[in-house]
């Protein structure tokens, strides 16, 4: 059964108005001008009575009559709805979209929303996902690109080309090339580069967590320094897990200054495959032990003055903070129950990373080297909140003025 006209408009426009709401210029007759046309001819007045009425020239009623009235039956039949379609359809000025014309620009936004995902050695990365005219579903893999927003493109575009105003494009023209179909710019299947990988616009929601009995008052989020909150000294971190099927997880650490993130490979343990017993030891990489082993060994590759703090949720993977705290020479603190926006840097990290590992999809699956490639890509998109540098760029700047 073929769905009604209204759905199969509505989509083929990618849930986007398909009318401008901008009022018409003072030089042309609005609606409300052609409803008084219609009452006076009602009344039985002239044309240049009419003109009078409105102040406009006899000559302008004239020819909205011809164009837009009806004559039958030896009388004008003029409705002003009617009018004002056909007045709009005339309007109308189709041009080229400007991504359509420039290839250059276009060349452009197409590699930052679908670029591949390299591995250090240079081959791609990422599962081979067809696409299939629609969102993959949140379950299901999803094909991995560089998936740059359209407003890093549009804003990166002035810091790549300062003196070429030709490569300019607004972030909602790049929108409307995605969604509204027949503009012959940016094909439709690279709305799967967005970061939600809907074809068409819809709210979002989070979820939030419970609390862990060893955290004690002296740990809490409201204890960490002052220099954490100001962002103003880097070195201060926000960690959590993402998780998907089969007890897998990824964790990520997030740096609150530059937003520069690293990604921490939770393989399974050996054995994991066997029934799980109640109260038995972890059998993912999961674990207190293991994430406490990965956060160390990550760490441990950046300079000490990169070492200062870390924030994380109150789950069960942070049972051996005390020895991480040891190993590492980190402050760890932790969130308030249910207060995942106390992490909020990290939060929406993570939710930039479940577009390349969604919910559902088992996590193990994938290896160091992809994990450290979806990092790479992360760290060189331009963010709005660095004024458009790239987390690897203001990283690089820091170390650089310590040096």
């Amino acid at each position: 059964m073929l769905p009604s006209i209204g759905v199969r408009w509505f989509r083929k426009g990618g849930g986007m108005p398909p009318l401008t709401l901008v009022s018409v210029s003072g030089r042309y007759l609005s609606f409300t001008e052609r409803e008084e046309i219609a009452v006076l001819l009602a009344r039985g007045s002239g044309v240049r009575e009419i003109a009078r009425q409105l102040g406009r020239a006899p000559s302008t009623i004239s020819r909205e009559l011809q164009r837009n009235a009806a004559i039958g039956r030896g009388r004008v039949e003029y409705r002003a709805s009617t009018a004002q379609r056909h007045a709009e359809r005339r309007a109308q000025r189709p041009k080229p979209a400007k991504l359509a014309v420039n290839a250059q620009l276009r060349a452009y936004v197409q590699d930052r929303l679908s670029g591949t995902v390299q591995r250090p050695d240079g081959s791609v990365a990422g599962p081979d996902i067809a696409w299939r005219g629609r969102r993959q579903g949140p379950r299901k893999d999803r094909r991995w690109g560089q998936c740059w927003s359209p407003e890093q493109i549009s804003a990166r575009l002035r810091l790549d080309f300062p003196d070429d105003e030709s490569m300019r494009v607004s972030h909602e023209a790049i929108y409307q090339s995605l969604y509204i179909q027949g503009r012959g710019a940016l094909r439709r299947e690279l709305t799967a580069c967005l970061r939600t990988g809907r074809a068409l616009r819809a709210p979002r929601n989070r979820t939030s967590k419970g609390n862990r009995s060893f955290v004690t008052d002296e740990l809490l989020i409201s204890e960490r320094p002052a220099e954490v909150d100001d962002r103003a000294v880097p070195g201060h971190w926000e960690g959590d897990l993402i998780l998907g099927v089969d007890r897998s997880a990824i964790g990520t650490l997030v740096e609150r200054s530059s937003r520069f993130t690293m990604l921490l490979h939770l393989p399974p343990i050996e054995g994991h495959n066997s029934p799980r017993v109640k109260s038995g030891p972890p059998i993912t990489g999961a674990g207190a032990g293991a994430v406490r082993h990965a956060i160390a060994d990550t760490i441990g590759t950046l300079p000490e003055q990169l070492r200062r703090s870390l924030t994380w949720d109150q789950g069960i993977e942070m049972a051996q903070h005390v020895q991480l705290r040891v190993d590492t020479g980190l402050q760890i603190y932790f969130c308030d129950p249910r207060s995942p926006w106390q992490r909020g840097t990290n939060e929406n990290t993570n939710g930039l990373l479940r577009q390349y590992f969604p919910r559902g999809t088992n996590l193990a699956r994938h290896s160091a080297e992809e994990l450290e490639a979806v990092a790479a890509t992360l760290n060189s998109r331009p963010r709005k909140t660095l004024g458009w540098k790239t987390p690897a760029e203001a990283l690089t700047e820091y170390l650089t003025a310590a040096a």
